[in-house]
């Protein structure tokens, strides 16, 4: 019972909320008497909102019962304790603040003309509340993710820096639809005693996304997708040679691994590493000697930050 108090007080410290501890009995033998035993508590104690731990020794269930002051409406809803659970009280206490933004949006705080009525005003953490539950009602259906990428070639072709845009389409809570698009970036140099050449690469990407822990702010998750890329070399020779320009589209494959973390409202931060296979693959070729290839592979970092729709 003290480890849920504790864990309780916590997250609602944390989402805001002023907390006071209050040890009250409360008459249980009906749900109306209970009802109004903390409806009084809380005009007493001037609360917008009572969370109920039921139990003696141990918790039982816990109870949020929000009072509207000024429409005298109320709402309760009801969780109860799983003892077999671990850690049962910290998801006790995270479920009770999910129970409290829902009674809250149940009841309509921020109604039209509230503001008119005696004492009326909604206090800005009960404001903030209801949003993050309009927004977590809100399906995340399609998102769109800016950033970027840093490209390079295990075999001789530089670093590069490229602007990705990537779209995602939920299918599952846990399973997204991506297509991803890059280009305009750096152009690496490959050098040689008899030249060198610049090298541009764009692809375009579509496949799927694996994100583990549902619910959870920072969610490990795995990629695979297939494409096309398209490599540009334009080169540089030293007389008597004469340098010559190549344009060639390959079929990719790209996997990865990387992790979400949610940020505040409906943005996200998503950063990955991913390896890339093309065929056929690019190579640059100095006087008939090939000196450098690509995506043989190519390993990508990304970061984006993106939104959901």
């Amino acid at each position: 019972m003290v480890e849920t108090l504790v864990r309780l007080k916590g997250e609602l410290t944390s989402a805001g909320f002023d907390t006071e501890i209050v040890d009250v009995p409360v008459t249980r033998n009906t749900l109306g008497n209970a009802r109004a035993d903390l409806e009084h508590l809380a005009v007493q104690r001037r609360a917008q909102a009572v969370v109920a731990i039921v139990g003696d020794l141990s918790p039982e269930s816990v109870e949020v019962w929000v009072v509207d002051n000024v429409t005298g409406k109320s709402s309760v809803r009801r969780v109860s304790f799983e003892s077999g659970a671990a850690p049962a009280a910290e998801a006790l206490a995270i479920r009770a603040i999910e129970l409290l933004r829902s009674s809250f949006l149940e009841i309509e705080w921020a109604t039209d003309g509230r503001q008119s009525q005696p004492g009326g005003e909604t206090p800005p953490v009960v404001v903030k509340s209801v949003e993050n539950e309009r927004l977590a009602r809100r399906a995340d259906k399609l998102g769109v993710e800016v950033g970027g990428a840093a490209i390079t070639s295990l075999s001789g072709i530089g670093p590069a820096l490229v602007p990705l845009l990537r779209f995602d389409w939920s299918l599952h809570p846990s399973l997204l639809a991506q297509v991803t698009f890059a280009g305009l970036g750096t152009r690496p140099s490959v050098d040689s005693n008899v030249g060198s050449a610049d090298i541009s690469q764009e692809f375009g990407l579509l496949g799927g996304q694996l994100c583990f822990r549902s619910g959870k702010r920072l969610r490990p998750c795995a990629t695979l997708a297939a494409g096309v890329l398209h490599t540009s070399v334009a080169g540089h020779a030293d007389a008597p040679n004469d340098g010559r320009a190549m344009d060639q589209w390959s079929f990719l494959v790209d996997a990865g691994m990387g992790a979400l973390l949610r940020l505040p409202d409906r943005f996200f931060l998503a950063l990955a590493a991913h390896l890339q296979l093309a065929e056929p693959y690019p190579m640059v070729r100095f006087v008939g000697n090939v000196v450098a290839t690509s995506a043989r592979p190519n390993l990508l970092l990304t970061v984006t930050v993106g939104a959901w729709l």
